[in-house]
């Protein structure tokens, strides 16, 4: 094609295949309509050298010369002539005076009327035909005999007639997306160029350019012999130089000048609709001219499917924002202070708050930001809020309480709790210093990110403290938004309820939580119902495990529905996934949700949870034999257990299984030395007490595991996690089994089996095998035949498999008796507690519950529950 050598198309040639078969495909017209610069020259000329259609594709461009209908006619029979079918068919025509262009159309269609094979007519910049030609080339296309292929390229759609075309699938279309370079074809164009970038430099270049042809190659070619090309792809825009000469002469100098002057004054925006180009224009056509702009494909990209909201190609927002600056410079805040007023109106604060930063005007941005900053906060946009806060210089920062405060809350959700402290204190002593009309707005605050920061360090007074001034002000209400204060009473309850998780509290919690989610659900706060549900999955933990996975997946779901995958409350319920599945003995599955926890919980900004984070680290890896990565998880927790602002529910249990892993690692003395280190109220702890009885035990001491073991057998030395009663009750039965009390070793068993059924608890008997006991107490009457093959299965190194969900028809009728069990199964209360509700023997309870699971088809407590509750005989789970 006649300008193959120029312009930014000229270096750097991909093959592109799927687009090759579009232009050579069934449609006998293909348009290619898309902006300059988006490689449609590029594409033809090596679409014909890669199909070898050399010989068979007439190439005309219509420039100045064509214009002329007349002279656009006789360029197509030459181009045309130069095939090898044309020159057999079309005689040469003359440009004679008196020559009429309308009869070489006529013309054509005669001599081409015997083709018998394809021959292709590529028409480059079809935009450039005046309008007499048009309704010819129209024409043509309509009576073309089928072997004549037609590819018209062009800047914008063309006023051809072409419905018909359409309709009998003739017509094919390539439009900007299409012509849009992938990354991987980004990377060949620059390896064609002889350029070698980095990965990251390279995906920066590619998304500011958008995959444009013309600005990917002009990058290419500016960057070679360039000193330092990553900072070139950081820094490469619409204003760089050779950019900026295309874009001028290609896009911008075309149009007139109230379009000009549109495109210039509205590139402060990074979106534009109508109403604000007729604001910051002062016309009134802004909403045509918009999607004038966008039909001529001039680097205008409609955002909605009504066509009413607009953004700029980056490379050529770029190049606007350059010339405004260049041409009106004075103007450039104030129409960023327009901008502003319009978005705040509107409801767009974190637009409203940008303007208002570009414009300089910060005073106004700060309000904009102390006033909106809670509902932005409860949506779960910190990130965007972290964001505008870097937008204010230092200057400003350091000497407005109202940023003090907002600051506070940022490190509270990306830094540390010590530096959120510090700009907390300067809040205080800055706050003389905030409007009297901002006042009141700048207490809430305070008082919203005071109560973040207790919730963190674990500090339930404190909590408690804000809960109750929180109320206070929410039973105040706002006017500027009428459910606020309802707001404000459902963060209350829910960071009250996670606070009293952690500190042992876990009725209250669970009451808490229950009340701030189901508010969080009726106000649809979406972020705190997801926040809530995570702090509920943490407390149902220590009642059922079965309902905390049940609320945490609750929680996962809300969060990766919304984008929260990263917020911390995704890592706890992430974490309290982690735990129900380690503790049930799916190890494998366990792994990767404690993963998904260790890299979303900040230990420098929640303690609390990051302290739980590595406990359960090493339980997991204490459960896979692996004691000494377990000893370093344990030890880790030492750092944020010392931020915590008092005692932490697992504080003792964390500390009881450092000499745990001693003893496991068989490190005697040290284990005993740790021990004598705890005070002696620690050591009557049920934790300390258990890792006593393992020591004894280790040291052949079977009595002295017996004399320990009484006060968390009978409750009197109470545990913080029940579960861990099941690891008391093995111990038990080992040391009765090494002292031949055979009995009393099965009584010890059973009990832990009758606590590890309801849950499916499968850990203690990972940490505490006792594969000779189980074996043993098989042919004995026990109601938990089936969950010993379960451990069985598991201690031999197979993971264990979860039970299964469908409903199975009843193999018998249920007896009257049967039922009564069935219903407390549904419980957490043991074999010998149900038989203590029905005043009927221990026996008679675990007679009915074997009947029970044959009946059902059951194999574990678990699942008998869930088959009953399938086939209606218990009320659904909650």
């Amino acid at each position: 094609m006649r300008r193959a050598a120029s312009g930014p198309g000229a270096s750097g040639v991909v093959v592109r295949p799927g687009l090759f078969a579009r232009l050579g495909g069934p449609a006998q017209v293909v348009v290619i309509s898309a902006p300059a610069g988006s490689g449609k020259t590029v594409l033809l000329r090596s679409w014909i050298d890669e199909a070898g259609l050399a010989e068979r594709a007439g190439c005309v461009t219509v420039g100045p010369d064509e214009r002329d209908p007349r002279q656009f006619w006789l360029a197509v029979v030459g181009a045309l002539r130069r095939t090898v079918p044309g020159a057999a068919l079309l005689q040469p025509v003359t440009a004679a005076p008196d020559l009429d262009d309308g009869a070489i159309v006529e013309r054509l269609l005669t001599d081409l009327a015997a083709l018998r094979e394809p021959v292709w007519l590529v028409l480059d910049d079809v935009h450039e035909l005046g309008s007499e030609a048009l309704p010819q080339l129209e024409l043509l296309l309509m009576r073309a005999p089928r072997e004549l292929r037609f590819v018209l390229a062009t800047r914008h759609d063309l006023r051809l007639g072409l419905h018909r075309l359409r309709l009998e699938g003739e017509l094919a279309e390539v439009r900007p997306a299409d012509l849009r370079f992938s990354p991987a074809e980004a990377r060949e164009l620059f390896d064609a160029a002889g350029v070698k970038l980095a990965e990251p430099a390279l995906e920066l270049l590619y998304q500011r350019t958008e995959g444009w042809a013309a600005g990917l190659r002009l990058a290419a070619l500016s960057v070679v012999g360039h000193p330092d090309p990553e900072r070139f792809a950081a820094e490469f825009s619409g204003s760089e130089r050779t950019v900026a000469e295309y874009l001028l002469a290609e896009v911008l100098d075309r149009q007139d000048e109230k379009v000009r002057r549109m495109l210039l004054r509205t590139s402060v925006l990074q979106r534009v609709n109508g109403a604000l180009a007729d604001l910051l224009t002062g016309d009134g056509a802004g909403e045509r001219v918009l999607q004038d702009l966008e039909e001529a494909n001039a680097f205008v990209v409609s955002m909605d499917a009504t066509r009413s909201w607009f953004r700029y190609h980056q490379m050529f927002a770029g190049l606007l924002a350059l010339e405004l600056r260049r041409t009106a410079p004075g103007e450039v805040a104030g129409l960023h202070r327009a901008a502003s007023a319009w978005f705040a109106r509107h409801g767009h604060t974190v637009e409203a708050i940008r303007h208002a930063q570009a414009a300089g005007d910060w005073d106004l941005a700060v309000r904009l930001l102390a006033d909106h900053w809670p509902t932005l906060h409860l949506d779960g946009q910190d990130s965007v809020i972290h964001e505008l806060l870097a937008g204010f210089p230092s200057e400003v920062s350091a000497v407005d309480a109202r940023l003090s405060v907002l600051n506070a809350a940022d490190e509270l959700a990306q830094g540390s709790l010590e530096t959120a402290e510090r700009y907390l204190g300067l809040a205080d002593r800055e706050s003389i210093s905030v409007p009297v009309d901002q006042a009141g707005r700048n207490e809430l605050l305070l008082g919203v990110v005071r109560l973040q920061a207790a919730h963190q360090r674990g500090d339930l007074p404190a909590v408690a403290e804000q809960v109750q001034r929180l109320e206070a002000a929410a039973a105040g209400g706002d006017p500027a938004e009428p459910r606020f204060g309802q707001v404000l009473r459902s963060l209350a309850l829910i960071r009250l309820g996670g606070t009293e998780v952690w500190a042992g509290r876990h009725r209250e919690a669970v009451r808490h939580l229950e009340q701030g989610v189901a508010l969080a659900r009726r106000i649809q706060r979406p972020f705190l119902e997801f926040s809530g549900l995570a702090s509920q999955a943490a407390a149902e933990s220590f009642q059922s495990l079965a309902l905390a996975i049940d609320r945490g997946k609750q929680a996962i779901e809300l969060a990766e529905g919304h984008g929260w995958s990263d917020e911390p409350s995704a890592g706890t319920a992430s974490l309290i996934l982690g735990v129900a599945l380690t503790y049930q003995g799916r190890l494998d599955e366990a792994e990767p949700w404690i993963q998904r926890a260790e890299r979303t919980i900040r230990s420098a900004t929640d303690p609390v949870t990051g302290l739980v984070v590595q406990h359960v680290r090493g339980l997991l890896e204490l459960g896979r034999g692996r004691t000494r990565e377990a000893l370093a998880a344990f030890r880790a927790a030492e750092q944020p257990a010392g931020r915590l602002a008092g005692p932490h529910l697992l504080t003792t249990r964390r500390r009881a299984l450092v000499p745990d892993a001693l003893v496991r690692l068989g490190e005697i003395g040290r284990a005993e030395l740790a021990i004598a280190e705890f005070s002696d109220e620690e050591r009557d702890s049920g934790e300390i007490r258990i890792t006593t009885a393992m020591l004894r035990l280790a040291q052949a001491d079977p009595n002295g595991a017996i004399a320990v073991l009484p006060p968390v057998l009978d409750g009197s030395a109470p545990l913080t996690w029940p579960h861990w009663l099941i690891q008391a009750f093995l111990l038990e039965a080992l040391a009765r089994d090494a002292l031949g009390a055979g009995n009393a070793a099965e009584q010890a068993l059973e009990h832990a089996l009758d606590l590890a059924e309801p849950d499916f608890v499968l850990l203690p008997f990972l940490l505490h095998p006792v594969s000779d006991l189980l074996e043993r107490h098989v042919p004995h009457r026990t109601a938990h035949a089936a969950l010993i093959a379960e451990i069985q299965s598991l201690l031999s190194g197979r993971e264990s498999v979860p039970a299964s969900a469908g409903p199975r028809p009843l193999l018998e009728p249920l007896s009257d008796s049967e039922r009564r069990v069935l219903r407390y199964l549904a419980t957490n209360l043991t074999a010998p507690a149900i038989a203590g509700e029905l005043s009927v023997s221990h026996n008679t309870v675990k007679t009915h519950m074997r009947n029970l699971y044959v009946k059902l088809g059951a194999h574990r407590r678990s699942e008998a529950v869930a088959q009953a509750r399938g086939l209606g005989l218990l009320a659904p789970g909650r």
